[in-house]
């Protein structure tokens, strides 16, 4: 029997099959020699993954993708969705090219953008009714301006009288209908009025007669200007006393917005929207502005045009407002809006009267799809359904991108930083709303507020949503350290229970303004606190004396203030300071006394500090937290 013991531990082994030694029992192993791996093809990564996704793809183990990711500092488990990029780092250090798919809903998305651009060219469109929205300062009287046309009572529904969310509506003059978007004046929403700026052919800016030009008029100026869309103005409440017309002009002359009559290019009309003066003529002016524009669209064609609300109800589900701005929307219509899709089931007009179809510039309320769109998505109709599909998916495979971007999962090395430094404050926020439209209004408004406030403290949203609170947002608050906000929704029973049993802080608001104000104080509140000296008084070291253990006492004499036993003493010679420290003793005559106020003397102990002359200026201070702002 041949021995291999002996063989030099660097010395080759043969390659062979693993077997048995002929005419013994023992086995032995026999190693395989590695063979180069094959050239292989690069592998194709969607723009969106889990983990698990990508292990299949790399054709490797998800521990072993996971173990990749954490050495780029990113902790996740096998459900964990990756982007691209991280993805294509994570398959490079495993020793493979990518290419990113190309999605079956690109061509979806080109031929979305081919035919809004088609649209704003057709040589067969047809005069349509114009778009009017209407802007400017809160409680300067839109809404009830807009009541006035309208003949029907909105203003009183909003909470604090203030418009919350955009509303639109389609009234008839003179044979010719005219589409009205209502969004909110104060300065909060102004995401929202920006929006309602995009989707409109006229604006018409309201300023009241009394009140004159306001910072929110000056941005709603801005915002008309960058959406370069004419102007209107309305002059309202002309019908009060203290209305001066004249100032307003001034005024707005003075923001860049002259007036026709003052030889500028702006129409201004002065209403009164309680008594209904000077509405007919402000209609006259819309409408001969419609003309000069010549605002047409092609009715024929597919509908496509603008999301001006969203939200769910409980019993008809996901409910949109659509503006149509181009073709005509049918009953049972397929359509994308933003990132969802569906057919439409039902549409109502703007007096809840079922319709079956819906031209340009006419707001309808839709149901039937699959999701709650975003208030300023675009929506267009499809012929192919699976065209349609694509490109939702299309769409929130982007958005679903955006979002990493924007969370991207947190890295370990600075977690530990922050943590170490000891140096970031969070105020976290579940924030609740009854539409979309308050929704990113006030998530705007809010991480705002991070620019506005101190540095060391950043609000985070953890969770944003429409709807009633539910158990889960708790949970969720419970979970993260969060507060819950609700703006417009209450709690259900189960939650209400919830946040009881937890303590999580659960705030209602149905004025925005209300909203931003309580939580600026709560991140105030978060501030690391400034501390200042206050000077509670003066004495003056009359004579000294050593006491047996070798200590010296000073005889004071309080010149202004107190001199309170808790706090600390400051002690000058000369203006110059030699010594700050704490009180050993504080006496009156032979008794320890907690205070001596001003005009009597006292005796004085300092720790470790015996040096105390005669005349020296002694200053008795504690130290206060100031409230930050």
């Amino acid at each position: 029997m041949t021995d291999t013991r002996g063989r030099g531990r660097n010395a080759p082994r043969v390659a062979g099959r693993r077997g048995r030694r002929s005419g013994s029992g023992s086995a032995r192993t026999v190693a395989v020699k590695r063979v180069a791996p094959a050239e292989r093809e690069p592998v194709v990564l969607p723009p969106v993954m889990s983990v698990t996704e990508l292990a299949e793809k790399l054709d490797m183990g998800g521990i072993e993708v996971i173990r990749e990711l954490m050495k780029l500092g990113i902790m996740a488990n096998l459900n964990q969705q990756v982007d691209y990029a991280t993805a294509a780092k994570v398959a490079t250090e495993l020793e493979w090219e990518t290419l990113e798919e190309e999605s079956a809903g690109n061509n979806a998305v080109a031929n979305f953008e081919a035919r809004r651009l088609e649209s704003d060219q057709d040589p067969d469109a047809t005069a349509r009714p114009p778009v009017i929205t209407i802007m400017g300062h809160v409680d300067h009287g839109k809404t009830k301006l807009l009541d006035t046309i309208r003949s029907e009572n909105v203003a009183e529904g909003e909470a604090g009288g203030i418009t919350q969310h955009i509303g639109a509506y389609q009234i008839e003059r003179q044979g010719r209908k005219l589409t009205f978007l209502d969004t909110p004046g104060h300065e909060a929403f102004t995401a929202m009025r920006a929006r309602g700026a995009q989707a409109t052919d006229i604006a018409v800016l309201v300023v009241a007669a009394d009140d004159g030009v306001m910072p929110t008029t000056r941005e709603a100026i801005a915002h008309i200007r960058s959406a370069d869309v004419p102007m209107v103005v309305a002059v309202n409440k002309i019908d009060l006393p203290s209305a001066n017309p004249d100032r307003v002009k001034q005024q707005l002359s003075e923001a860049g917005v002259m007036p026709e009559e003052w030889g500028g290019d702006v129409p201004l009309v002065e209403v009164s929207a309680k008594d209904g003066h000077g509405i007919d003529d402000l209609l006259e002016v819309l409408l001969l502005v419609a003309d000069v524009h010549e605002l047409k669209a092609n009715p024929d064609k597919i509908a496509s045009g603008v999301v001006v609300e969203a939200r769910v109800e409980s019993s008809r589900g996901a409910v949109a407002t659509l503006l149509v701005q181009s073709g005509t929307l049918n009953l049972r219509d397929v359509i994308v809006a933003g990132s969802t899709w569906g057919k439409t089931k039902a549409m109502f007009d703007d007096h809840a009267k079922r319709v079956r179809r819906a031209g340009p510039s006419m707001p309808v309320e839709v149901l039937g799809l699959m999701d709650v769109p975003q208030a300023g998505d675009t929506f267009m109709a499809f012929e192919d359904e699976k065209a349609a599909r694509q490109l939702a998916e299309q769409r929130q495979a982007q958005r679903r991108i955006q979002s990493l971007t924007d969370n991207r999962p947190v890295k370990l090395t600075e977690l530990y930083d922050q943590v170490q430094e000891g140096t970031t404050a969070e105020l976290r926020v579940i924030l609740k709303a009854d539409v979309q439209g308050s929704l990113g209004a006030i998530q705007n408004a809010l991480l705002k507020l991070n620019d506005e406030t101190d540095q060391s403290v950043q609000l985070s949203i953890q969770f944003s949503g429409t709807g009633a609170i539910s158990e889960s947002d708790i949970n969720l608050a419970s979970t993260t350290n969060s507060i819950v906000i609700g703006f417009n929704v209450r709690p259900d029973v189960a939650a209400k229970r919830m946040a009881d049993v937890t303590g999580v802080d659960v705030r209602y608001y149905s004025v925005i303004y209300g909203l931003l104000d309580e939580v600026k104080l709560a991140i105030t509140g978060l501030l690391a606190p400034i501390f200042e000296d206050v000077t509670d008084g003066y004495a003056e070291v009359r004579d000294t004396f050593k006491l047996p253990s070798n200590d010296v006492v000073a005889g004071l004499y309080v010149l202004d203030g107190k001199v309170p036993r808790n706090s600390r003493a400051r002690v000058l010679r000369s203006g110059t300071v030699m010594f700050e420290g704490k009180i050993a003793s504080l006496k009156r005559f032979k008794d320890d006394v907690r205070e001596v106020a001003a005009g009597y003397e006292c005796g004085l102990g300092l720790e470790g500090f015996n040096d105390l002359q005669v005349g020296d200026q002694i200053e008795f201070l504690h130290t206060e937290e100031v409230a930050r702002t």
